[in-house]
This record gives C-alpha cells, sequence and structure tokens, in this order.
C-alpha cells in the first residue's frame, strides 16, 4: 500500500509551507510522502533554511514549487493550505478527492524589525507549524 500524500500549498513556497514539508517529514516521514507548493513561488527564504538547521533538519534540497507542478499531476490525499492568501485563491476542488484543511500562520518573510525580531518570528511560526503537525499527527486518519 502507498503512502498518502500531503501538500502544503502557501502563497510564496518561502517559510510556512517549506517548515511544514520538513517537519512533517521529519515527524511522519515514514507515513507520508510530504511535498510543499505556493501559488507564487519566491524561493526559499534564508532564515527559513537557518531556523530550521537549528533544529537539524537540512532544506539544502528544497526549492520554491509552483502548485503548477502538483496540480493534476500527482495524487494528493490531504491539501494543507497555511495562509490566507492561498486559501483565498486556491482551487475549491481538487482532482483524487483530496481533502483540504486551512492552517492559517503569520507569514514570517512579511514581518519587518531587526534581523534578530525577524529570526524570532521565523522561529515563533516555525514552532506554531510544529505543534499543529504533531497534533494533526496524533488523531490523523491514514
Amino acid at each position: 500500500m502507498s503512502k498518502p500524500a500531503v501538500l502544503f500549498l502557501c502563497t510564496g513556497n518561502s517559510a510556512r509551507s517549506q517548515m511544514a514539508e520538513a517537519l512533517l517529514r521529519k515527524h511522519a516521514g515514514d507515513r507520508f510522502v510530504v511535498y510543499s507548493a505556493g501559488l507564487e513561488p519566491k524561493g526559499v527564504h534564508p532564515l527559513t533554511i537557518q531556523v530550521m538547521e537549528e533544529l537539524g533538519v537540512s532544506l539544502a534540497e528544497h526549492r520554491s514549487k509552483s502548485l503548477d507542478e502538483f496540480l493534476g499531476r500527482t495524487p494528493v490525499r490531504y491539501v494543507i493550505v497555511v495562509c490566507e492568501g492561498a486559501e483565498r485563491r486556491c482551487p475549491s476542488v481538487w482532482p483524487f478527492g483530496a481533502t483540504t484543511l486551512f492552517w492559517p500562520f503569520d507569514d514570517p518573510a512579511a514581518y519587518e524589525g531587526s534581523r534578530e525580531a525577524r529570526l524570532e518570528k521565523f522561529r515563533s511560526v516555525r514552532d506554531q507549524i510544529d505543534d499543529k503537525i504533531r497534533s494533526w499527527l496524533a488523531g490523523a486518519e491514514n
């Protein structure tokens, strides 16, 4: 039996969805095939890479991907939208009967302030995403 696929979706695929992809793969890569994509890919944000490395998770192989790489091409069981902008603009009907979940998180890449303040925002969002994934896994049906 193949593992169900999960696609994390946001606008830029630079921070939140990248973190979520890496964290779900870390916690349950043996249970799921995990992807992330964006409606307007912008490249992986350097602070995303840094805060994930703090957890021992490398994003060296990650790149921003467009939703077009997956839509109609990859059978996805769960589409998890992690930002309000993508939720408003994403397709309402997914091929292959995917279940769509909405987990909005603040966009750390949009946060303004000193480098240290921005880094703290990235850490905070990373930790919120990690908590949400762990909670979902505790009750997820596969």
